[in-house]
């Protein structure tokens, strides 16, 4: 995957006959990136972005810029913006399946940002960001509830959303240390990408730890999952964690990547037709100990 010019396609994704697939083309090619949120540059031994892109450029194709508005973004991802590098635009204070949280103020919002850092997409884990009335800096993440009734009101977000930015929103699945119901993770979001006629951001760390909660191996599920709806893939490393008789993994981007999110990984990038972007969460993490897994990501894409 080459790195590609980002630019805003408002029309193509306005335009109600025009399916996934006939979009899919319009948009870039990010290849290998890394992900940022406001302050987590600035954090003690933190990922230094503008070293990164001058010393290693194949590593920094892009940077995902993680959003809640009421923040907006800080100085090192406007550096990063005013040079006029690819973007994508994370959001983190949105409920997906809650028609009450896509208020005027907080649409224009981000269509202002939007068009300051011009993003190729938007992208966001597809969870509960909040409970109840949302607040500044909340930041709570939960996972869906798998059922279908929950994946058909998110993909109707998804569509919502789309239509009023005129930008690709591309769903994530969230980590949890639990989740409730039925469904499989990866039969959930398949429903979700059906009825919203959309691609999606498919987080491998936080499938890896899905899989571990209800005893699957890593790639179960993938036959059978549109992984030619897959744009962008999302890899950061783990910590296994241990109370009494309950083992999880806490999703804490560490450079350590586990093997069964690499697994997850080989597999995806190998099968995913449409993929465009790969971003490495290592954020707050000094260089050094980041390159390892830069350069294994480098290597299976290719480069």
């Amino acid at each position: 995957m080459s790195p590609g010019r980002a630019t805003i396609q408002p029309m193509l994704a306005n335009r109600p006959s025009a399916s996934f697939l006939d979009r899919l083309p319009h948009l870039p090619r990010l290849g290998l990136g890394v992900s940022t949120e406001f302050g987590a540059a600035q954090a003690p031994g933190a990922l230094d972005l503008a070293v990164l892109r001058e010393r290693h450029p194949a590593y920094a194709g892009f940077l995902e810029i993680g959003i809640e508005t009421a923040k907006g973004i800080d100085a090192d991802a406007r550096a990063w913006t005013a040079r006029g590098l690819p973007t994508t635009y994370h959001y983190l204070d949105i409920n997906l399946d809650e028609p009450e949280d896509f208020d005027a103020e907080w649409l224009d919002d981000v269509r202002r940002i939007a068009a300051e850092i011009r993003p190729a997409w938007l992208c966001g884990d597809a969870g509960m960001w909040h409970l109840g009335r949302r607040e500044r800096g909340h930041m709570l993440l939960l996972p869906p509830i798998l059922t279908e009734t929950a994946a058909d009101a998110m993909a109707d977000g998804i569509a919502c959303l789309r239509a009023e930015v005129g930008l690709e929103v591309l769903p994530e699945n969230p980590p949890g240390a639990a989740y409730l119901g039925d469904l499989h993770l990866l039969d959930f979001f398949a429903r979700v990408l059906e009825r919203a006629d959309t691609g999606m951001l498919l987080d491998c760390a936080h499938l890896a730890i899905f899989q571990r909660l209800r005893g699957l191996p890593p790639t179960a599920g993938l036959d059978a999952f549109p992984l030619e709806r897959v744009v962008e893939i999302h890899v950061a490393g783990g910590s296994e964690r241990r109370h009494e008789a309950f083992a999880w993994v806490e999703d804490d981007h560490s450079p350590e990547v586990l093997a069964d999110t690499w697994t997850i990984v080989e597999q995806v990038i190998a099968r995913a037709p449409n993929l465009r972007a790969v971003v490495y969460e290592c954020e707050r993490n000094p260089l050094d100990a980041c390159l390892p897994g830069f350069g294994r990501l480098a290597t299976l894409l290719g480069g």
